[in-house]
């Protein structure tokens, strides 16, 4: 199938369902991940409104919301999951952009970090137990997203495919088709022009491209995490995030064929 969903305006919008999942499959058309939708055109709006969302799950931080608010269709009456922890903080990706030398690895070298503590930041684990919370009981289609639709969504679209039986090939093979050679083309000038309009230096191709994609090292780093403190994803799902075995039995009832 082609994942990869076309708009005038929203990044990265993608169908990451439809994969085996032992004896079963997860649903075509029920989970969607994405970047963030503050510069949807109406054309998109009507595009996602025919997809039947009816939970938008926003894993920005408030200082990303207010920044660029999302686009909603006239009349949408979906649940939108969001939250304001750690607003006062400064935003981190921020504070290393002015600090860093802007080389490819340091942006390596921030993203592994990042991938590290990931699972356990307290606005991370609030917005993803809740979505977990959320895909149990809906039965609309479901949308993850966050500002670029690869970190913080990728890893709750893995743990999500873990979840569902989905093998490790495939949730890694998922994770990676971030790294678009379109998206980079389009997105690399306005990147390296941000980032120079931040810093007043310019980074290099090479960094601006390992900034905007994702290695699969990164997605191995946060599990790695999450074994190291709770030995299997199944005890950090139901410990940390709350996601029990009458969770886990709903949620594969609404996403699994």
């Amino acid at each position: 199938m082609t994942r990869k969903i076309s708009f005038d305006a929203i990044e990265n919008f993608r169908d990451f369902g439809d994969y085996a999942a032992g004896d079963r499959r997860l649903k075509r058309g029920r989970l969607y991940r994405a970047a963030h939708q503050s510069e949807a055109t109406e054309a998109d709006l009507a595009a996602m409104q025919a997809l039947g969302l009816s939970v938008i799950v926003d894993l920005r931080r408030p200082n990303e919301r207010e920044r660029s608010p999302s686009r909603r269709w006239e009349g949408f009456d979906g649940l939108v999951i969001e939250n304001d922890l750690g607003h006062e903080e400064e935003d981190p990706w921020h504070l290393f952009i002015k600090n860093s030398d802007l080389t490819a690895r340091a942006f390596t070298d921030y993203m592994v970090g990042y991938y590290r503590e990931a699972p356990y930041v307290d606005r991370h684990v609030d917005l993803y137990s809740r979505y977990f919370h959320a895909l149990s009981e809906t039965d609309g289609a479901v949308l993850i997203h966050c500002a670029a639709g690869k970190d913080r969504t990728g890893i709750l679209a893995a743990l999500t495919h873990h979840l569902a039986g989905v093998s490790e090939a495939d949730i890694v093979a998922d994770f990676l088709l971030t790294n678009d050679p379109l998206r980079f083309e389009r997105r690399a000038p306005q990147f390296a022009a941000h980032i120079e309009e931040m810093t007043g230096r310019r980074p290099t191709q090479d960094a601006v491209i390992t900034a905007l994609g994702v290695e699969a090292h990164y997605l191995e780093t946060a599990f790695g995490a999450i074994h190291e403190k709770h030995g299997t994803l199944d005890g950090y799902l139901e410990e940390v995030l709350g996601v029990d075995a009458a969770r886990r039995e709903a949620i594969a009832h609404r996403i699994l064929d």
